[in-house]
């Protein structure tokens, strides 16, 4: 088992920053962070590898979002900047062994999730 614990989310303006941590409690192969919004299914957002630090990106946050991990902490990021009203979503990180893979139910540990809330 893999316990992952988010942290981070809060109310920002349009244009602002947040960067939201998970920390975990063992390293698998893969992390990623997928966020949901009210009434979508959840979708990725980025992910990264723990040996390499090989990163992806949704075509909508790239270029803003950037994931990064600190192995000696085993914590992930995702610093999120120039953030707009449809970013609003309760973020989730989550940890795969599968390989490289953006589909949610290739994950089987997932953090509680935090609501991150842009207003224009």
């Amino acid at each position: 088992q893999v316990q992952l614990v988010e942290s981070g989310g809060g109310l920002v303006q349009a244009g602002g920053s947040l960067r939201l941590s998970c920390a975990a409690s063992a390293r698998t192969y893969i992390m990623g962070w997928f966020r949901q919004a009210p009434g979508k299914e959840r979708e990725f957002v980025a992910t990264i590898t723990w040996s390499r630090g090989s990163t992806y990106y949704a075509d909508s946050v790239k270029g803003r979002f950037t994931i990064s991990r600190d192995i000696s902490k085993n914590t992930v990021y995702l610093q999120m900047n120039s953030l707009k009203p449809e970013d609003t979503a309760v973020y989730y990180c989550a940890a795969t062994t599968v390989g490289a893979t953006i589909r949610p139910r290739d994950y089987p540990y997932w953090g509680q999730g935090t609501q991150v809330t842009v207003s224009s």
